[in-house]
């Protein structure tokens, strides 16, 4: 009896992290959302009082707050592995040395996302969600000039996208800390556009 109450607790925590990889399971993405929907709202400031511990763990950042880091999460971990497959499936060295470029900023972006995020009790997806995914794993059958036109092509779609979402993000957030991350993403975003549209122009 007690192995099979085991097992069950075991199904249960592989169903609510999204393990496996069964069509029943929602992707990271939705499992990250969901588990922060699930967390009390209340501030950090009542944990030192005397109600039940066992509550479900507080976060002191509000619901936009929450779904704006999941999906700059994920699409963070896309560029690192766009930027991967550009710097041994492109043909062009620009399209290379962008690619480089992609993985050292959003890795940097990334990890100061994760410090925020483990400070404010944020689930963020651990691996990426199955749209990122899909792209990644469509560009991945690319290589020479079609996998730089392709690149290069979603590159300036996704960075004019980033940006649009960073701005509303810098603007309407009520979490001061991640409205500042966003805000000082900016530049590093519009500078990735930039580069991303003069390359595109060049390989297309």
């Amino acid at each position: 009896m007690k192995k099979l109450s085991s097992l069950i607790v075991i199904a249960g925590v592989c169903l609510l992290q999204a393990c496996g990889g069964g069509t029943g399971n929602r992707d990271s993405v939705d499992s990250a959302k969901t588990m922060n929907a699930n967390k009390d709202t209340t501030p950090r400031a009542s944990d030192n009082d005397t109600h039940d511990s066992s509550k479900v763990a507080t976060t002191p950042v509000d619901k936009e707050t929450a779904d704006f880091a999941v999906a700059a999460a994920n699409g963070g971990m896309m560029e690192v592995e766009l930027g991967k497959l550009a710097q041994q499936n492109g043909a062009s060295q620009r399209v290379k040395d962008f690619g480089k470029m992609m993985v050292d900023d959003h890795t940097k972006v990334n990890d100061q996302l994760k410090s925020l995020a483990s400070a404010k009790n944020i689930t963020l997806p651990a691996n990426l969600g199955d749209n990122a995914q899909k792209h990644v794993n469509d560009m991945s059958k690319k290589t020479g000039k079609d996998f730089d036109k392709a690149y290069m092509s979603m590159m300036v779609d996704d960075h004019k996208k980033d940006i649009k979402d960073f701005e509303k993000a810098g603007k309407d957030l009520k979490d001061s800390d991640v409205k500042n991350l966003a805000l000082q993403s900016l530049p590093t975003l519009q500078k990735h556009l930039d580069s991303a549209q003069a390359i595109y122009k060049m390989v297309k």
